[in-house]
């Protein structure tokens, strides 16, 4: 008689970028809240990382790779075969923003376009590899994707350049595409587009900016990932193809 594979009936979550601020603080959230959490970076594992089941729950994954992203998705759904093969949730949060010499913006004119198909893998592509990878475990378990834009995908920002901002509003774009194309089969898909959020990565310079803000101050990284969270859950089942602007009220 053979003995029975128990199945992990803890919700998944795949997140991307993991490896600081935003991502971290949205592992935190998570795994706090009783989720297994499948974190993916460009790095290795850190023992930094404060979260338990990291090694055996990190997949290192070169999103700018299309043939690296696909032996990911591979990866990704043999581990979900423990939780049934499904997965409740996929945050796309990883994003790069290049810069030029000494932090400068790289505008439309000067940015190089070996950089903009870089920024463009990364910032568009892989979501929706990504989603359309995973469709079969996020449609098992009716689950949900979030995006993460940026205010920069809305208006001229002075420290992200043209190809991290036009990347972020092909982002918004395509989650209301995807929101109508994976919502008959059951998932959900929305997006949050954070403004300047206190992490390690922000632009010298922002403090400043701060003071034509409503609120007056930064964010923290875990009210973005309490956002993250709200859509992921039962309490936003009825929200799709949104974009949830979590930025003090600088859009205003």
């Amino acid at each position: 008689m053979t003995e029975k594979t128990s199945v992990d009936e803890r919700p998944t979550l795949v997140l991307t970028g993991a490896s600081r601020g935003i991502g971290h603080a949205t592992v935190k959230r998570f795994s706090a809240a009783g989720w297994r959490v499948i974190t993916c970076s460009r790095h290795a594992f850190s023992d930094k990382c404060p979260w338990p089941m990291g090694p055996e729950d990190h997949i290192q994954v070169d999103l700018s790779d299309p043939e690296n992203l696909g032996y990911a998705v591979q990866e990704m759904r043999k581990r979900l075969e423990a939780n049934g093969s499904k997965l409740h949730a996929l945050v796309n949060n990883a994003g790069i923003s290049p810069k030029g010499d000494k932090g400068a913006r790289l505008d439309s004119m000067d940015t190089p376009m070996h950089i903009w198909r870089h920024v463009f893998q990364v910032n568009f592509f892989a979501p929706i590899m990504l989603g359309r990878g995973l469709f079969n475990e996020l449609k098992k378990a009716g689950g949900s994707i979030v995006n993460v834009t940026s205010i920069a995908g809305s208006r001229v920002h002075p420290f992200a350049g043209t190809a991290y901002a036009t990347s972020k509003a092909a982002l918004a774009s395509l989650t209301r595409e995807m929101a109508a194309d994976f919502g008959p089969h059951g998932i959900r898909v929305n997006a949050i587009a954070p403004g300047e959020i206190d992490t390690s990565i922000l632009s010298p310079g922002t403090e400043k900016m701060i003071e034509d803000f409503p609120l007056r101050r930064l964010g923290r990284p875990d009210e973005v990932a309490d956002t993250i969270h709200y859509l992921c859950s039962p309490q936003s089942s009825y929200v799709t193809g949104a974009e949830i602007h979590i930025n003090g009220g600088q859009h205003v």
